[in-house]
C-alpha cells in the first residue's frame, strides 16, 4: 500500500482540481455569460452542454477522484501518515458533498430542461429558464466551492505527505 500513497494521492489532487475547475469556470464565467443571452439561447446551450458533458473525460475525473480519494486515504492510513490522511478525508467528505449535490439538484434540473423538449417547440421558454436557472447556478456555486475545498485539502495533503516521505 505504501507504493500507491503518493500516486493515489497526486490522482485524487488532480482529478478533484479538474472538477472543481470545471464548476468554478461555470460559475464565474459560462453562467454569467449565458444569463444575458434570451431564453432561446441559453436553453439550447444548456441542453447541449448537458449532453455533450456526458464523456469518458468527465466520468473518468468525476468518478475517478472518488476511487483516487479511497485508495490515497487506505494507503496513507497503512503508511502511518496520519496527518496527511486527516486532510484527505476531509476532502473525501467535501468531494462526497459536491457528489450528493449533483446527483440530487442538478443532474434532476438537467433532467427537466431535456423533457422540457426542442426550444423551438416549447411554448413558455421563459417560464422553462426561470425554473432552471436560478436554482441550478446557485447550487453549482456550492458545488464549486466544495469542490474547490477538497483540491485544497489535497494540496496541503500533498505538501505533509512530502515532508513525511523524507
Amino acid at each position: 500500500m505504501r507504493a500507491l500513497a503518493t500516486p493515489s494521492l497526486l490522482a485524487a489532487t488532480v482529478a478533484t482540481g479538474l472538477m472543481a475547475g470545471l464548476f468554478a469556470a461555470f460559475s464565474y464565467a459560462v453562467m454569467p455569460g449565458l444569463h444575458r443571452s434570451d431564453d432561446r439561447t441559453f436553453v439550447t446551450a444548456m441542453q447541449q452542454i448537458n449532453k455533450a458533458i456526458l464523456n469518458g473525460w468527465f466520468m473518468t475525473c468525476f468518478l475517478g477522484a472518488i476511487v483516487a480519494l479511497g485508495v490515497a486515504a487506505a494507503a496513507l492510513w497503512t503508511h502511518g501518515d496520519r496527518r496527511a490522511f486527516a486532510f484527505v478525508v476531509a476532502a473525501l467528505v467535501l468531494y462526497l458533498a459536491m457528489f450528493v449535490i449533483t446527483a440530487a439538484v442538478n443532474v434532476p434540473l438537467n433532467d427537466k430542461l431535456a423533457a422540457a423538449g426542442r426550444p423551438d417547440r416549447i411554448r413558455d421558454i421563459a417560464s422553462v429558464r426561470e425554473h432552471f436557472e436560478p436554482g441550478w447556478v446557485a447550487w453549482n456555486i456550492v458545488r464549486a466551492v466544495v469542490s474547490t475545498g477538497a483540491f485544497g485539502c489535497l494540496a496541503w495533503a500533498l505538501v505533509l505527505h512530502g515532508r513525511s516521505s523524507r
